[in-house]
This record gives structure tokens, C-alpha cells and sequence, in this order.
């Protein structure tokens, strides 16, 4: 039975760690989520079953951590402040419609959201350490720019903030249509022409 409790770093050989993280964003974009499996993943990264097994309960987990290294720093995440809101928002969904539309992170990325619908473990870890500092990065910037007079006070900032990033995640796992700079712009626009002071 796999091992359930968290990964022991102090015992991993980083090589064979670097080797199975790699491995497993390899398949997942070669053959998709469902195809991925744990001896898949030992057989490309050249190690035992047991040693993945170890040091991650699931292939969910072992993906998690080949796309979030150190599963994700909360403190690291900030948005730029200019003093220009609209300018600092363009540049953070321009950067983030490039992550999104990068090949190597596109497939694991659609995979891990795909599969924390089912996997409250997943769901949880992805919140916790990916999703929601993200989010209170947007709520802190939004603070500032009301601060400075450029969006109205009385604003659910959780709210406004869906209506940026939640039209982008929208259109890229849907697929219905391009997600480009350019849409960035306009959701943008469209957003902060709701939230400006009257």
C-alpha cells in the first residue's frame, strides 16, 4: 500500500527526486492525467515503484510538486505596485495568459485541476499553498489602489478579484476560445470600468 504520510526530503536523492518530477511532467504531456501512472513514472526516472511510493502518496502529489517546487511559497507571492492599477493588472494577466499558454506547464496544469475535483486532498493542497495566496496577492493590491483613490471603497475585493482571473481560467480550460494578451486587456478594462470610483 502506498505510504500516506508526507514526503521525507531528507532522504531523497535529489537526482532521483529531480528524475521522477521530471518524468512525471514528460508523461502527463505526452499522454495525459489518465494514462499517468506510478510505474510509468518509475521506469522513465530509472527507480523502483517503492521508492515514488515513499515519498509521495499519488500521482497527484508527485505532479503537485514538479509543478509547485517547494510546494509553493506563500510569502513569495506579491503583485507588481506601480501606482497604476490598470497597467499593473495588464502585466499580471498578460504574464499569467504566457504560463497558461506554455506547453510544459499547460498539460500538468489542466491535470491538476481536473483531478482536485475529485480529490479533496489535491483540492485542499492546491488552495491552500497555490490558489489562495494568489488570490490575497489581488485583495492587498486592490487594498492600495482604493487607498490611492482608483477603485471605490465598498468593493467585495474577493468578488473583484474573480472577475479578473475567473474569465481567463474560464476560457483556457473550456477552450472555447484564445486566451490572449489582448483578451487579457479587455477583461481588464471591463473590470476595473466596474470597480472605478463614480
Amino acid at each position: 500500500m502506498p505510504n500516506k504520510t508526507a514526503p521525507d526530503s531528507t532522504r531523497r536523492s535529489e537526482r532521483s527526486r529531480r528524475a521522477i518530477l521530471d518524468a512525471s511532467l514528460e508523461l502527463v504531456a505526452e499522454n495525459g492525467f489518465a494514462k499517468l501512472t506510478i510505474e510509468a513514472i518509475a521506469a522513465r526516472a530509472g527507480v523502483g515503484k517503492q521508492t515514488i511510493y515513499r515519498w509521495w502518496p499519488s500521482k497527484a502529489a508527485v505532479l503537485f510538486e514538479a509543478c509547485v517546487p517547494d510546494g509553493g511559497d506563500p510569502r513569495a507571492v506579491e503583485l507588481p505596485d506601480t501606482g497604476d492599477i490598470e497597467a499593473d493588472l495588464k502585466t499580471v494577466l498578460r504574464a499569467t495568459v504566457d504560463e497558461l499558454a506554455d506547453p510544459r506547464l499547460a498539460a500538468p496544469t489542466r491535470a491538476l485541476a481536473a483531478e482536485s475535483q475529485s480529490d479533496e486532498d489535491l483540492a485542499a493542497m492546491l488552495t491552500e499553498r497555490v490558489l489562495e495566496p494568489q488570490l490575497q496577492a489581488y485583495v492587498r493590491r486592490f487594498r492600495t489602489a482604493q487607498e490611492a483613490g482608483q477603485i471605490a471603497e465598498g468593493i467585495d475585493l474577493r468578488i473583484a478579484l474573480e472577475l479578473f482571473v475567473g474569465p481567463l481560467f474560464h476560457r483556457w480550460m473550456t477552450r472555447t476560445l484564445p486566451v490572449t494578451h489582448e483578451y487579457a486587456d479587455t477583461v481588464a478594462d471591463l473590470a476595473l470600468n466596474g470597480m472605478r470610483p463614480r
